[in-house]
């Protein structure tokens, strides 16, 4: 039996602030049980919602050296869903209201983590074969089991995997605080190490020990090597290139299931769509005080509202996109200039365009079951699983070819009837709002192709199961 550990900030259902919670949470459930013993560990915050604190039971408690101080480590385990989760309790780290609070705060209650995740293990007689790290909150993790944990027996034979969700996001400051939280040694911060730009860096740390880097797609692993996507990073990621793998994310195909799905007026399947999804896109309008018109196109956009989404092209196109036969409906948070002008075109274009300024699951999935088409124009986009939903509902995604976008979007061939979705190349607003105009032209001129598009679509897998595959060779590998 392989055993594997996840270590990650978050985890559905637990605590969620964006993809890597679904990944952590889910992609577990996946492998192959009788091959491989998979775990997580993640914090136990304060805002974990209280009926699963209250059925987590205590495991074992001690006391770690950490950053010049004692520092009290509990841990707490739930099994959920058939795998094991353990929860390294601490409320003077883990007990503000959200699960990031920015700055050096940030740093130190990770690093702290990352040390934890390693030191419990031999108290909860766990040896993992992989330890499994995702994102730049357990970037510390590869750096301390190869550095102060790899004396003992216990640790020196556990490989490292480091899986980049976003790349953006590092977790830098200044080498002396870092190093006097970490308790590492100098040594450590030199360019080649922890070191990047004079800042301490522990996504960099990461990579730099880290047995085997994944990131969530194969096309996003091509461009960070490159200056536009690599974040600072490139050179590094080019230099280890022959450890660097694309494995694409997935999604719960039991959750995201329009056939059982609870948040929806009316279920519907890949035989019944043409008949039964309409209804879901009349109830939706009168929701949200659009018109009431089943032959009005219907584009979702549930997203964060940044500009690492595409939504500057979307700004300067709204008039151009809200034309009189197109509804627009939009959920999510953001930076407020977005906010702000989705609630402008709300209010200049009431019948047409929806702007929901806030997050609510059973919402997405209401616009995910009732809208015509999807549009995801990002920038740029590790793997993204807006998309990944729209395919599973039969909801035509419009997206930009880049990263996980271009790997799961078959573009539409109208000369070989095939594709799953319509795309463009060019970071381009006019390029973005010729696709659309394509695209309703499909829409209402040739509906028995738009129905074909759909079929597809719906016919395409990407649960786990795929992806799991992928990882269970990487770790059989190791």
């Amino acid at each position: 039996m392989k055993k594997i550990l996840f270590v990650s900030s978050e985890a559905v259902p637990f605590i969620k602030t964006g993809g890597l919670a679904d990944v952590a949470g889910t992609l577990p459930k996946s492998f192959n049980k009788n091959e491989f013993d998979v775990r997580v560990v993640i914090p136990k915050y304060r805002a974990i919602p209280e009926h699963y604190r209250n059925q987590m039971r205590y495991r074992t408690h001690f006391y770690m050296d950490f950053a010049g101080e004692n520092r009290y480590v509990g841990v707490m385990e739930l099994e959920w869903g058939g795998i094991t989760f353990y929860f390294i309790d601490n409320e003077y780290y883990f007990y503000g209201d959200k699960p990031y609070e920015d700055g050096v705060w940030d740093l130190e209650k990770f690093a702290y983590f990352s040390k934890a995740a390693l030191s419990i293990l031999p108290l909860i007689d766990f040896q993992p074969d992989v330890v499994h790290c995702h994102d730049w909150q357990t970037g510390l993790v590869p750096v301390y089991l190869k550095t102060d944990f790899c004396r003992g027996d216990f640790f020196a034979r556990m490989k490292a995997v480091m899986t980049i969700h976003n790349l953006k996001f590092q977790g830098t400051w200044n080498p002396k605080d870092i190093m006097n939280i970490t308790g590492l040694p100098g040594y450590l911060f030199t360019p080649d190490k922890l070191e990047a730009y004079k800042d301490a860096n522990y996504l960099k740390g990461g990579l730099v020990y880290a047995d085997w880097i994944t990131t969530v797609s194969p096309t996003y692993a091509e461009e960070i090597k490159m200056p536009f996507y690599g974040e600072g990073l490139n050179g590094l990621l080019c230099a280890r290139s022959g450890q660097l793998s694309g494995i694409l994310n997935g999604i719960d195909y039991d959750e995201y299931n329009p056939e059982t799905d609870q948040a929806l007026p009316c279920n519907y399947n890949a035989i019944n769509f043409r008949k039964v999804k309409v209804k879901n896109k009349l109830a939706l309008q009168a929701e949200l005080g659009l018109e009431q018109n089943e032959h009005k196109f219907m584009i979702g956009l549930v997203s964060r509202l940044t500009d690492q989404k595409g939504l500057d092209l979307v700004a300067y196109m709204m008039d151009q996109i809200c034309t009189e036969d197109t509804q627009l409906v939009v959920l999510g948070t953001g930076d407020s200039k977005y906010e702000n002008m989705f609630r402008h075109f709300a209010w200049k274009y009431p019948e047409r365009v929806s702007a929901n300024i806030f997050y609510s699951d059973e919402r997405s999935h209401k616009i995910y079951g009732s809208c015509d088409a999807f549009l995801m124009p990002s920038l740029f986009e590790p793997c993204g699983l807006s998309q990944l939903m729209s395919l599973r509902y039969g909801t035509v995604p419009i997206v930009r070819e880049t990263g996980g976008l271009r790997d799961t979007v078959q573009p539409y061939n109208e000369y070989e009837s095939t594709g799953t979705g319509f795309s463009f190349a060019n970071y381009n607003a006019h390029e973005m709002m010729d696709i659309i105009n394509y695209a309703k032209h499909i829409y209402y001129d040739k509906k028995r192709e738009w129905n074909k598009i759909i079929d597809r679509a719906m016919a395409a897998d990407f649960s786990w199961n795929m992806s799991a595959r992928r990882y269970e060779d990487l770790y059989r590998m190791l």
